[in-house]
């Protein structure tokens, strides 16, 4: 477990830069997951829908350096936080250019802060990540990831999440809150396992059933953060502001979302604002999973 006084001092500031070609391989596996067939088909023939760059960039790291949860070993570039459980809680991302496939690709990533809280749910740490895209045409795209490291699953939460599970199954469901646009979707376990292979994701709680309920609590595999926040960012680009530049995106994770039955999508106009939207995630039982902001521009030419 992290203690206290564990000093994260020497990570903040780290920073490792990568190299990346926007090549269509991916582009195809990721349109053949979302069921993108004219872009499976000519996956040059357009620029990269917002979202798409997390596609690249994963790290590859050997068999013999991963964590018992599949992530790389901690201690290296991230540092070496000792709670047991890893989740995406959230970014900011604001975009100058869209990516193209053939791009030749720059990304340099800096911890920016670490800090702890402890609260009902035991104690966390929260690292926040800044990466910054660049081509040989100039920055493409500034972006800071947060995640969350959490302590194991108390029998408590355990048998809340497993409660959660039986309410899933029997069919429960009521939104939180519904949009101006809904979309229904059915992340089951070949879409999660499709998009963990997309982006190189070697996290367990993804494609793991047995590894999700006996280690970490869950009661079903859960969908990854950054595919419903994709999900999200299509939605606004295909059905709610089609044609319109996506110029930053902010979401924040709530609650998880699980394979054991259809989410949604929302969509609705910011008040007053035809260049904003409100967007977010409601899971299994109609509860907002997550929270987002859209803000539409001008591509820059």
């Amino acid at each position: 477990m992290t203690t206290p006084d564990q000093d994260f001092t020497p990570w903040l500031g780290k920073r490792q830069t990568l190299s990346d070609t926007i090549s269509p391989v991916q582009v195809r596996q990721m349109a053949a997951t979302l069921n993108d067939a004219a872009r499976l088909q000519q996956p040059a023939a357009q620029k990269l829908p917002a979202g798409w760059h997390w596609l690249y960039f994963n790290p590859l790291e050997v068999q013999s350096r991963l964590g018992p949860d599949g992530h790389p070993a901690r201690g290296d570039f991230l540092p070496p936080v000792s709670l047991e459980r890893r989740m995406w809680a959230g970014s900011r991302l604001r975009w100058t250019r869209e990516f193209e496939v053939g791009m030749v690709v720059e990304k340099t990533s800096t911890i920016l802060s670490i800090s702890r809280k402890s609260g009902r749910s035991g104690e966390m740490v929260f690292v926040t990540v800044g990466h910054s895209y660049r081509d040989a045409q100039g920055p493409l795209l500034e972006e800071e990831h947060d995640i969350v490291y959490r302590e194991s699953a108390t029998p408590a939460e355990t048998a809340a999440l497993m409660q959660v599970g039986e309410q899933i199954r029997a069919g429960q469901h009521a939104f939180e809150r519904e949009g101006q646009h809904v979309e229904a979707v059915h992340a089951d376990s070949v879409m999660l396992f499709r998009y963990s292979a997309a982006t190189f994701n070697g996290h367990r709680i993804h494609y793991d059933a047995d590894y999700c309920r006996s280690v970490e609590g869950y009661p079903g595999l859960i969908v990854h953060g950054p595919l419903i926040a994709t999900l999200l960012l299509n939605l606004a680009q295909t059905r709610v502001a089609p044609g319109r530049f996506i110029s930053a995106f902010e979401f924040k994770a709530l609650k998880p979302t699980f394979d054991l039955s259809r989410f949604h999508l929302h969509a609705t106009p910011a008040d007053g604002d035809d260049a904003a939207l409100q967007v977010w995630s409601t899971n299994n039982l109609g509860q907002v999973g997550l929270q987002g902001h859209i803000s539409l521009g001008q591509a820059a030419v």
